[in-house]
């Protein structure tokens, strides 16, 4: 087994996909499956699960993605220390959201490259969401995303920025603004049974806006449930319902004017915003160059 056949692998372990795999590493569709057979003739196991219409990874094959990070980043760092090149080198796995990538990390990285010019980011977008799982999971070693009620003791998580949470409606008048117009939504009284909510599918935002609503001893009337605060915030502005959102989504997506804030008898708590990362990968020397710089961009205290 070779450095390249790892290589192969974690890429499709990070695609689930062999024809994307086959773009990002400049092989053949037909050489990248290859690779996996070959992969699993000798370990004994399989790695994937594969049907016509989906893959993932098998127990066997999330555990060698874990041994495949691992024998990377120390063969890695063998070769650099017999150049004698005392710089890091390697790649760190990020994951976070479109807002994220330039309202948070663009200063970090910034930093992070002049530091570490040997230490390549290899960025994912996707629902903030979704950072903590990859994270547990393996699939990125750092997300950024909102603090959880609950933090797994196996993971570290560094706060950067507070964001307030807003309840939006359409800045235009519509259906959904007259009817949030009709009453006074800053009364305990308010009636949102009558309101399309546009809601989060899953993560800290959706917790908090299912506590907020059983506090009002409301059932709210769901038009939609979407991935990402911005498709809420775009899905707001173009007048389809009521939504949440962090303030600074709203004021980055383009859509400010589109929205109107909500003063509401009980506001949402802020979201604290940060990086996550398993515990046990901040050993890791390019990690916790990472973490330093972060600290650093944001003020955080060490």
């Amino acid at each position: 087994m070779d450095t390249r056949t790892l290589q192969v692998f974690l890429s499709v372990a990070d695609t689930l996909n062999f024809s994307r795999s086959a773009l990002r590493l400049h092989l053949s569709v037909s050489a990248v499956s290859r690779t996996v057979l070959r992969l699993e003739d000798e370990l004994g196991q399989r790695v994937l699960e594969r049907d016509k219409r989906s893959m993932r990874l098998t127990p066997a094959g999330q555990a060698f993605r874990e041994y495949a990070q691992r024998t990377l980043l120390e063969w890695q760092d063998v070769r650099r220390q017999l150049r004698g090149d005392t710089r890091l080198a390697g790649e760190v796995s990020l994951f976070c959201s479109v807002t994220a990538s330039y309202s948070i990390l663009a200063p970090v990285l910034e930093a992070f490259r002049l530091r570490q010019p040997g230490v390549e980011i290899m960025m994912h977008t996707g629902d903030q969401a979704d950072g903590i799982e990859r994270v547990l999971s393996g699939q990125d070693d750092v997300a950024v995303s909102a603090r959880p009620a609950r933090l797994s003791p196996r993971l570290m998580f560094l706060s950067l920025q507070q964001t307030p949470m807003l309840i939006c409606m359409p800045a235009a008048d519509c259906a959904v603004r007259r009817a949030m117009l009709a009453g006074d939504p800053g009364s305990a009284d308010f009636d949102w049974s009558d309101i399309p909510f546009i809601v989060p599918e899953r993560g800290s935002s959706k917790e908090m806006l299912d506590s907020w609503f059983e506090r009002r001893n409301a059932r709210p009337r769901i038009y939609a449930q979407v991935a990402g605060h911005e498709a809420i915030v775009a899905m707001v502005g173009l007048g389809l319902g009521v939504g949440i959102a962090p303030e600074l989504v709203v004021q980055t997506s383009g859509m400010a004017g589109r929205i109107s804030p909500v003063t509401a008898c009980e506001s949402l708590p802020p979201l604290d915003i940060g990086l996550c990362s398993l515990a046990s990968r901040l050993a890791d020397p390019r990690l916790e160059s990472l973490w330093e710089v972060a600290q650093q961009t944001y003020g955080v205290a060490l």
